[in-house]
């Protein structure tokens, strides 16, 4: 998660995910690189490496400026030709801005931006999700910013990819949030956090796992859960930080 201050490949990570002993893999558009133009070279990719693509994540600068919404439309199609042919979900990055304003206006630019790409997505049978997240400048941390601006799209089909650590860190109840929008629920990241809102490796945070799967389980959610990696730690050593994520996971029967 260093994204543009990352200086290795996709190659390097694929390993990294595949040595951990985890089933597949979740790149941004700013990591996979040139990748996201050649689907097909990239699923071979990581085929090699016994690994599946499970998703597409993509964003840009918050989806709430208009000047620059062509740009993160142009960007999207090409991040939904990428998840047509490899038939994953693409994930888009919650509404953001680093400038002071009105922030349910910048909340309603976002939501034409989401609406747009989520139809475009259905003519290309590609699943649509919303991920929002809490930091970055996001628009979207609260359960009444969540309730805006996931019902103001419902219509257009875009789907909820719920972040455990980004609600906490946002200050929501957290299993809450999941049942009130469980069954718009696509995709599910998670990663830990601990009271004073610094990230942490998985179980060493303020989050109830447990508690949580069981709650995925009840509202019917049946697809990948992704482990991100935002600690200190991966700082100094992606290899360790994601193994030790793995190994916790294997504690709880994943």
């Amino acid at each position: 998660m260093l994204g543009e201050k990352w200086r290795g490949t996709p190659e390097q990570i694929l390993d990294l995910v595949a040595k951990a002993g985890y089933e597949g893999v979740e790149f941004s558009n700013i990591m996979i690189g040139s990748y996201v133009r050649e689907p097909e070279r990239f699923a071979e990719m990581v085929g090699k490496k016994g690994l599946t693509v499970a998703a597409l994540a993509y964003a840009r600068n918050g989806f709430t400026d208009e000047v620059e919404f062509m740009q993160d439309l142009a960007g999207a199609k090409d991040a939904l030709t990428f998840c047509s042919v490899l038939k994953v979900p693409l994930c888009l990055g919650g509404p953001a801005s680093q400038e002071a304003g009105d922030r349910k206006r910048k909340r309603i630019r976002a939501v034409r931006f989401y609406r747009t790409v989520a139809e475009l997505g259905a003519q290309r049978e590609v699943v649509v999700c919303l991920h929002p997240h809490s930091h970055h400048g996001s628009l979207m941390e609260s359960a009444e910013e969540y309730d805006e601006v996931l019902s103001l799209t419902r219509e257009s089909g875009l789907r909820f990819n719920p972040d455990a650590g980004h609600i906490v860190r946002g200050g929501q109840d957290l299993l809450d949030c999941v049942r009130r929008h469980g069954e718009w629920i696509s995709h599910v990241h998670i990663k830990d956090v601990d009271e004073q809102g610094q990230w942490q490796t998985l179980g060493e945070g303020a989050i109830p796992w447990k508690a949580f799967f069981d709650t995925l389980v009840d509202v019917g959610y049946q697809g990948w859960i992704v482990a991100e990696e935002e600690s200190s730690l991966a700082r100094r050593s992606q290899r360790k930080a994601i193994r030790k994520n793995r190994e916790y996971l294997e504690t709880l029967g994943f």
